[in-house]
């Protein structure tokens, strides 16, 4: 396959779909998506691998696809990391200034410190050090304090984790099926970047990413993140509704929920009807649609009710101007944004991914929200780590700055 430089590969490991996307960059700074290979999960459960081989078949069907449709070979990827082993918090971190003005070090000693403070079990590694806001010599509210002059450089920070062994089983994953992890990205702080405009992180904006396994939230206000969150419900819980409660296999309840599901049972007519097929040899059924938006209005309802919880008790409930923005598969359902709005009371938009170039038109679906994001999150840290791609040798177990700690435990 021909070689090119610049290459950055997002690897989206979700409970029912994986997905790669393969993005050029240019020497201005455009993202240009030039392929995407997806395949069905068949190896994760609430955003957790449960079984590597499977997971590992998953990745190379999806990657080698991907590799096809933008003629490149791919060894090394960005991949996103979820499931409800990922919790999170705050801490704040103090130093001296040696040269009475802000440097590039001062406040990496000063995020270091502030991870320091947080003391973790064993089996918990961080994953993000995201800063909240800087304070120098007591005047608050910075978000870049490089080059201020002070004696004091004080950082707020939110503190993502995850669990060592739910890490090191996607990386395993991952290096099984032949490719490098550059970086582990927290899947909901990777959608944000997709789907989120600088106003609505400004104003404060709750972004909900519906996955199959799992729902990843973030909040940002003030242009900056304040809380993520991931819940053990997804867009499968509703399919797994519709088997029981149709009497319908697994596979034709997930079609007859991206077909016909309805969110709200109230805007289905009385008379439309669906042939949902049976169980075995047993005939296929004509059932009303409005019995499958009955099903599925209580789960979404439910859902949506945990995101109000969680904006309630982080304190952030009436704080987000911009309201919600709801981006993952799931948001393609038929009045889910109806739902959301009435539930959550803000308002609701569909978030599509943003800011690429190239095939756009083709990751232009709230689907591949967290594959974008995890192109531009990398796009953005380029100073931090090596790009991916074409870079990185086969086989070779990389994984840059602190992803090292991670694979050290592992092996």
């Amino acid at each position: 396959m021909a070689k090119r430089e610049h290459i950055v590969v997002g690897l989206d490991i979700g409970t029912t779909k994986i997905c790669a996307i393969v993005a050029e960059t240019t020497e201005d700074g455009a993202v240009n998506i030039i392929g995407l290979g997806s395949s069905p999960s068949r190896g994760l459960r609430k955003g957790v691998v449960v079984n590597i081989e499977s997971t590992v078949e998953s990745v190379k069907k999806a990657v080698e696809e991907a590799e096809l449709m933008a003629a490149v070979q791919i060894n090394s990827v960005y991949t996103g990391i979820a499931g409800s082993h990922i919790s999170a918090g705050n801490s704040r971190g103090v130093v001296s200034l040696k040269k009475q003005e802000v440097t590039r070090a001062d406040v990496e000693r000063a995020m270091e410190s502030a991870r320091a403070v947080a003391v973790l079990p064993q089996d918990r590694r961080v994953l993000h050090v995201l800063p909240r806001e800087f304070v120098v010599d007591h005047q608050d509210g910075i978000r870049e304090p490089l080059g201020l002059s002070g004696t004091r450089l004080e950082v707020d920070v939110h503190i993502i984790t995850g669990a060592v062994t739910s890490a090191q089983n996607l990386i395993k994953s991952v290096n099984r099926a032949g490719l490098d992890v550059v970086d582990i990205v927290l899947q909901p702080l990777a959608s944000s970047v997709a789907v989120l405009s600088p106003e609505e992180r400004e104003l404060g904006v709750v972004m909900v990413d519906i996955g199959g396994g799992t729902t990843d939230l973030a909040i940002f206000l003030e242009g900056s993140i304040r809380h993520t969150a991931v819940l053990p419900i997804g867009g499968q819980h509703l399919s797994t509704d519709l088997a029981i409660g149709l009497r319908t296999p697994q596979v034709e309840a997930e079609k007859l929920k991206i077909r016909y599901g309805q969110a709200l049972a109230e805007l289905v007519l009385d008379d439309e009807m669906v042939q949902v097929p049976s169980v075995g040899d047993r005939p296929t059924r004509s059932l009303s649609r409005k019995l499958l938006a009955e099903i599925i209005e209580p789960r979404v309802e439910e859902m949506f009710d945990l995101v109000g919880r969680e904006l309630k008790r982080t304190g952030y409930e009436g704080m987000l101007a911009a309201g919600s923005v709801i981006t993952g598969g799931t948001s393609l359902l038929n009045g889910i944004l109806e739902a959301a709005e009435r539930v959550l009371d803000l308002p609701v938009r569909r978030g599509v991914p943003n800011g690429v170039g190239g095939l756009r038109d083709i990751v232009s679906n709230p689907m591949y929200a967290t594959g974008v994001g995890l192109i531009l999150h990398a796009c953005q840290h380029a100073d931090d780590l090596e790009p991916a791609g074409l870079r990185g040798g086969r086989r070779a177990g990389r994984v840059f700055g602190r992803m090292r700690e991670w694979m050290l435990e592992f092996f």
